[in-house]
């Protein structure tokens, strides 16, 4: 095998590759030692068929492995020998022209991590905005949670449906009078005015009764997740069940009781806990931007290209989806183009910080044990189908790079929390309001990167949705969209020192939500 360096600019490197067709046939001649005892073929006693038998069998198949297993080799040993640290997978091609029995020319194109200058994690200053959970926010928790566990009992068949009211409906949906898949149910139950379903359906149900049948008009959002359906118009046919209406919650004992609790003391001190542990959530939100932003400032070297683009494109990608909901989409995707600029800036950012971190965990010692990572493994796979997990695992535990990016998120906090350990923390009391205010002023800042002069300062982590007291989960209605969520997400490809081997398999599918009832938003 003989390997030429043909390119060494910056971070860019490349090389040519020429594998003798020599060790390719030694390859497959291993590979028909390894099959022969396997072979059955009549005629013979099993493990008894000649091998240029097995060969003439089995020839384009192991000639096409002996291919790709070399070829693999030679580019992990390139990398190897040259000491190099991939940003993200290599590019490989094999020369055109090639034909079973002559030498193989592959050509690899890579960008490799840049020498991160070590950081110092000294004199780090933060501010630290904290937040108390008095019982007037408790008990505004608390009242919104019993509200949430309101029961419904059958009204009168006289009873006109009205907002807050409960209907059970069947319906049967239409596009240009023929059904649509999924669009059939029985049995739904709709609390009106809640906003689940597409605009218009929930008010086409009111003054109605029970008995009535209902032909609904409504037109599908642009955005709805079903392609077919966007924008189209249609109609419902529904058969009213039921109307119910609500009886009146109270927080007290037997509500706790109700729910396997001691009593309403246990509900308010688990409701005080989960407000404080969100309020935590939030006070760490904002010290983290401040600390990035300190990190961001005193360093500065250059990121490889391929990362600070896919950081991009999946800004890009975000955007794109915010300004299809806006009023006027045209005008949105516009002011887009125009701070496209200053979003590339923020994807640089992200990816220097990435790196950044990632070079503090290394120098610290900081790692995410065995444990941890199959912990993450464990929950990555809950969202694909039974039948793909343990496809999903293997795939995992096989490719370097989707490992280092299941890894990541942990990773960086961890990173984050060593560093909040080292810095100066001066800790201050404000409310709730003011925390809020000052994580979306640098919202804002990433959001309108070109009306604030440094499109680049803000880096930090998402925002986390705001938990309520545990209340009934909102059905189906869409969420706001959230800003590209400032962050230093890149470390997890600066985690890998070696390219990723190839999967034995597919990436299993993701796995297929539960088909919902179609008039629900998404």
């Amino acid at each position: 095998m003989q390997i030429v360096e043909t390119l060494n600019e910056g971070l860019k490197r490349a090389y040519d590759i020429k594998i003798s067709a020599k060790d390719i046939e030694t390859r497959v001649d291993n590979e028909v030692k390894k099959l022969a005892p396997q072979v059955n073929m009549p005629g013979f006693r099993k493990g008894k068929v000649p091998a240029n038998l097995v060969r003439k069998m089995h020839n384009d198949a192991l000639m096409q492995d002996a291919l790709s297993s070399t070829v693999q080799e030679s580019v992990e040993k390139t990398i190897a020998d040259n000491k190099l640290r991939p940003a993200m997978q290599p590019s490989v091609t094999l020369a055109d022209g090639y034909e079973a029995g002559k030498d193989a020319e592959v050509k690899v194109e890579l960008e490799i991590l840049p020498e991160v200058p070590t950081p110092s994690v000294d004199g780090i200053k933060l501010e630290r905005l904290q937040v108390e959970a008095d019982e007037k926010t408790v008990q505004e928790s608390l009242d919104k949670f019993a509200e949430s566990q309101k029961q419904f009992e059958t009204a009168a068949k006289s009873h006109k449906a009205k907002i807050g009211d409960q209907c059970l409906i069947d319906f049967e949906g239409k596009v240009d009078g023929v059904p649509f898949d999924g669009g059939k149910g029985e049995g739904m139950a709709i609390e009106l005015g809640s906003g689940r379903l597409i605009p218009g359906f929930e008010d086409q149900l009111v003054g109605k009764k029970a008995n009535d049948e209902v032909l609904v008009k409504v037109t599908f959002p642009e955005d709805y997740n079903v392609d077919t359906l966007k924008g189209k118009d249609a109609t419902f046919d529904v058969v009213i069940g039921e109307v119910q209406t609500a009886k009146a919650s109270k927080a007290d004992d037997e509500m706790a009781k109700s729910m396997g609790l001691e009593g309403l003391d246990q509900l308010r001190e688990l409701l005080k806990g989960q407000i404080e542990q969100e309020l935590n959530g939030l006070t760490r939100t904002h010290m983290k931007r401040k600390l990035l932003d300190q990190l961001a400032a005193s360093h500065d070297f250059e990121v490889p290209p391929t990362m600070v683009e896919a950081e991009f494109n999946q800004i890009w990608q975000q955007l794109e989806q915010e300004a299809a909901q806006e009023e006027d989409p045209e005008a949105a995707k516009k002011e887009m183009e125009d701070e496209k600029d200053e979003y590339r800036e923020i994807a640089v950012r992200r990816v220097r910080l990435g790196l950044l971190l990632s070079e503090i965990g290394q120098a610290n010692g900081v790692e995410v044990s065995q444990q941890e990572m199959s912990m993450l493994i464990q929950q990555a796979a809950q969202q694909y189908r039974e039948e793909d997990r343990q496809r999903f695992v293997e795939y995992i535990q096989q490719d370097q790079m989707a490992a280092a990016q299941l890894r990541a998120p942990m990773y960086e906090d961890k990173v984050v929390d060593f560093l909040f350990e080292k810095a100066e923390i001066t800790d201050k009391t404000v409310t709730r309001e003011e925390l809020e205010a000052a994580i979306e002023a640098e919202d804002e800042a990433e959001a309108k990167p070109a009306k604030k002069k440094a499109p680049a300062k803000k880096a930090a982590a998402k925002k986390p949705a705001a938990k309520k007291a545990p209340a009934k989960k909102p059905a189906a209605k869409k969420p706001a969209a959230k800003k590209p969520a400032a962050k230093a997400a890149p470390a997890k490809k600066a985690a890998a020192k070696a390219p990723a081997k190839k999967a034995p398999a597919k990436k299993p599918a993701a796995k297929k939500p539960a088909a919902k009832k179609p008039a629900a938003k998404k």
